[in-house]
C-alpha cells in the first residue's frame, strides 16, 4: 500500500514560518519598523531583549515542531492500515470496498491462492468430528430384521 509522506512538507512550511517569524523580530530590532511603518518617534531597542525573544521564539518552535512530528507520524501510522470490513472481509480501498484477493491484484499485482492454514485446518477436523457423533447420537437405533428364513419345501400330497 502507498502512502504519501507529505507530512515533512507541513515540518517544513512550520520550520519556515517560524523562522520568517525570527526574521521579522531581528528586522524590526535593527530597522525600527514600527517607526519606517506608521511614523512617530525612534525606538530604542535593546539586543538583551531581542535575544531573549529569540529564544523564547525557539523554544515555543521546537515544542510545536516535536507535537506536529508525533502527529504526522501517527497520522501515516494509520494511513498505513488497511481497512477490513468485519462482516464480509472485504478490503476499503478509497471510495470503494472489494474482495481481498481483488485489492492484492490491483494494489500489488500480485495473485492469490487458497489453503487452509493448520489452525483452520484443525478446527475443521473437529467440528466435522463433532457433527458425526451428534448425528449418530440423534439417528434413532435401528435394528436389524432377522433375515427371512427360506420356508422347507413342502411337498403337496
Amino acid at each position: 500500500m502507498y502512502v504519501q509522506k507529505s507530512g515533512s512538507r507541513v515540518l517544513w512550511y512550520e520550520s519556515f514560518g517560524f523562522g520568517l517569524i525570527l526574521l521579522l523580530s531581528w528586522l524590526n530590532k535593527v530597522v525600527d519598523l514600527p517607526h519606517l511603518l506608521v511614523g512617530g518617534d525612534g525606538h530604542a531597542s535593546k539586543w538583551r531583549d531581542s535575544a531573549i525573544e529569540t529564544v523564547l521564539i525557539l523554544l515555543i518552535w521546537a515544542f510545536v515542531h516535536s507535537l506536529t512530528s508525533r502527529l504526522v507520524a501517527r497520522l501515516h501510522f494509520l494511513e498505513g492500515m488497511l481497512r477490513v470490513c468485519a462482516w464480509c472481509r472485504k478490503v476499503g480501498h478509497g471510495e470503494r470496498w472489494m474482495r481481498l484477493e481483488e485489492y492484492f491484484a490491483e494494489d500489488f499485482k500480485i495473485g492469490t491462492t487458497h489453503g487452509v492454514c493448520p489452525d483452520c485446518l484443525k478446527r475443521l477436523e473437529d467440528d466435522t468430528k463433532q457433527f458425526y457423533r451428534s448425528e449418530a447420537e440423534s439417528a434413532p437405533q435401528v435394528l436389524a430384521a432377522p433375515t427371512p428364513q427360506p420356508e422347507s419345501p413342502t411337498i403337496p400330497a
